[in-house]
């Protein structure tokens, strides 16, 4: 193999190769991109198929002064190495010191950061505006595809750019996919382009106005650079639509799994016991088989996914026998939301799965369309709270974010069992907006770790486990039962809930939501903790510290971040001078302050712990943890503290 990236420090190292040696640099780059996942993990298919591209818009066009954004950017690793960070990605010791999307904190070639879909034309479009109306004459590039076109602000940067008059090139990477397949009525246009070579009269591009010109080959360099040389400097907008493969270059027995190397893991040792799923896929897997069991008596119950659904459990697999009753709107938050509003006002019963960083995009629909109409229907909200995730994906802000929308009931499970029956009820009685945060990592591990002391543990004789719908299901060491089972198998426990049973969690009911009560786990004195969905093992721990210190704590589980439960706050003041509470998220307009607030100037001394509103990029949990005092330690310490105080 030749050694060309290793001499390429930017741009200009790239210009002086003849255009005859790109295709063995592609090479290269492609056997470093395979080594670099394997070791590290990241967004492999997308970055393998826009090789040759990057490579041919960087030798053509001259940035930073010729500007190139990337729709979402997961697939700029390539755009990363021919701009001055190769060694991020060739060199071990160096694996993890670029972040995986565009960031102007890294390199000037960067414009800005990117992790979310769509955004790419219409930020292309206000730095070409800018650059007209102050006599620039660079040019401006944007990079969309891999399932980017199909959200709505693609069509708005689209709509605009039109009319623009001014140099615009915009490089469609149509692979076929999205992070699944791709799914909506323009794919079969696209379809149709890439059959008759760019020359159907069915042309989206060109019917909204724009230039167009197609390249088959959309991982051959030489067709590329004369595409690109052709529209460099142009003076209207240009759609460039390049056909390529998404994940070009796995090996024969990864080529039929595109879709899981969307996100590749790292490659496990030889050694290594096989990787559990993480809380995603049980807590989201759960969750579809419960609701995969009453679809033939449920013809309007339905899933949607806007993209992303192996991520959450929902397996393709699970896809396929669904049938009718599963939809994926592409990478479509807002209408998703809104899709979901129609369903469920025209009688059908809807649950919208996705990350809570992607729900960020779907603020305004959530408010207007979900919540202010009263329609019933279910969010499951995946991925919320603090996390060792980059910049752009961060779901600190979830709790802040659904917890202050009017009308929508926000419900935090602290168990797989706890998140079945909530989901029950919301697609059941609720006939409301309801939002589920889904269970994390902390809870998945005290559930598998067996260390909530709340849970009564399960006859050892007993493997037969009622499910809700009152079907007996299996437990089977270790392999998941049917629908509701999957919980009490997972965790090794029975329904029953400390001090407070599932049926008197049901006679508590307020306004029908048999989840506005807060539930007293643990009874003690003086000191009361609320732990919030995710962040209940850390109560439990920080009461098993005081333990230590001679302090029996209460210990309560909120169930949701909507509401106040004002009854038993009240009820604490009696024996208590201390309240503290626990949340995985930002505290500055998060669940915490309101129970402070609620207690205002009175006696009751409030401590709140969580995060500090910032956004944060690949730290790892254990040192925001301990940025945020969210530790048992911690928290006891300051308790003892305001007790001596």
């Amino acid at each position: 193999m030749s050694d060309l990236l290793a001499h390429i420090d930017g741009p200009d190292d790239l210009k002086r190769l003849y255009v005859v040696q790109l295709p063995a640099l592609a090479d290269e780059i492609r056997a470093a991109l395979l080594r670099y996942c394997a070791a590290k993990g990241g967004h492999i298919g997308s970055n393998l198929g826009m090789v040759e591209a990057t490579i041919a818009l960087h030798y053509v066009f001259d940035s930073p002064r010729d500007r190139i954004i990337f729709d979402v950017s997961h697939q700029s690793y390539v755009h990363k190495m021919l701009t001055g960070r190769r060694r991020a990605f060739t060199d071990e010791t160096r694996f993890g010191s670029a972040t995986g999307f565009t960031n102007p904190d890294e390199s000037d070639h960067d414009s800005f950061v990117l992790g979310h879909t769509g955004t790419s034309v219409s930020l292309a479009c206000g730095m070409a505006k800018a650059r007209d109306l102050t006599g620039g004459t660079n040019n401006v590039v944007a990079v969309i595809g891999d399932g980017s076109l199909s959200s709505a602000v693609a069509f708005e940067g689209l709509n605009e750019a039109a009319e623009l008059n001014g140099n615009l090139i915009i490089v469609f990477n149509d692979n076929e996919m999205s992070i699944a397949e791709n799914h909506g009525g323009m794919y079969a246009g696209l379809a149709e382009l890439r059959k008759t070579n760019g020359t159907s009269p069915h042309n989206l591009f060109r019917d909204m106005g724009l230039d167009y010109r197609y390249v088959a080959d959309g991982n051959d360099t030489s067709a590329l650079v004369e595409a690109f040389e052709d529209v460099k400097d142009c003076d209207h907008a240009t759609v460039v639509h390049i056909h390529t493969v998404k994940g070009l270059g796995l090996d024969a027995a990864e080529e039929g799994r595109v879709e899981s190397n969307h996100w590749h893991n790292p490659m496990p040792a030889p050694d290594a016991a096989p990787a559990k799923p993480n809380a995603r896929k049980t807590y989201g897997g759960m969750a579809m088989d419960a609701l995969a069991a009453r679809f033939d008596a449920e013809p309007g119950l339905v899933v949607i996914s806007p993209a992303t659904p192996g991520s959450n459990g929902i397996t393709r697999q699970w896809r396929a026998a669904a049938g009718r009753h599963y939809i994926d709107t592409g990478i479509t938050e807002e209408h998703a939301v809104t899709f979901a509003a129609g369903i469920a006002r025209a009688g059908g019963t809807p649950v919208l799965a996705t990350s809570a960083t992607f729900f960020q995009r779907a603020y305004d629909e959530i408010h207007q369309e979900f919540a202010l109409n009263n329609v019933p229907g279910t969010l499951l909200v995946f991925s919320g709270g603090i996390s060792g995730a980059d910049n752009t994906h961060s779901g600190a802000g979830d709790v802040m974010m659904f917890g202050n929308v009017p009308g929508l009931t926000c419900l935090a499970p602290t168990s797989g069992e706890e998140m079945l029956r909530m989901l029950a009820w919301a697609t059941g009685d609720a006939r409301r907006p309801v939002a589920i945060r889904m269970p994390g990592e902390a809870v998945l591990a005290g559930e598998r770790g067996g260390s909530y002391p709340r849970f009564v543990a399960a006859t050892a004789e007993s493997t037969d486990v009622q499910a809700d719908d009152g079907v007996a299901a299996k437990a089977d060491n270790g392999k998941a039962g049917e629908a509701a089972a999957a919980a009490v198998e997972m965790t090794g426990r029975s329904r029953g809930v400390g001090e407070v049973s599932v049926d008197d969690i049901a006679a508590t009911s307020v306004d029908g939501d048999p989840w506005a009560r807060y539930t007293i786990t643990r009874s003690g004195s003086q000191v009361a903790i609320l732990g919030l969905g995710n962040a209940y093992p850390l109560a439990e721990e920080a009461a098993a510290a005081l333990d230590d210190a001679g302090v029996r704590a209460t210990v309560i589980d909120p169930h949701q971040y909507s509401t106040i439960d004002a009854a038993t706050l009240d009820s604490l003041r009696e024996r208590h001078t201390v309240v503290v509470t626990v949340e995985d998220g930002q505290l500055e307009g998060g669940w915490g302050g309101k129970i402070a607030s609620y207690y205002g100037d009175s006696p009751m001394r409030v401590l709140n712990f969580g995060a500090r509103k910032e956004v944060t990029d690949r730290i790892p949990l254990d040192v925001l943890r301990k940025r945020y005092r969210l530790t048992a330690g911690d928290i006891a310490d300051a308790v003892l503290s305001a007790l001596r105080g």
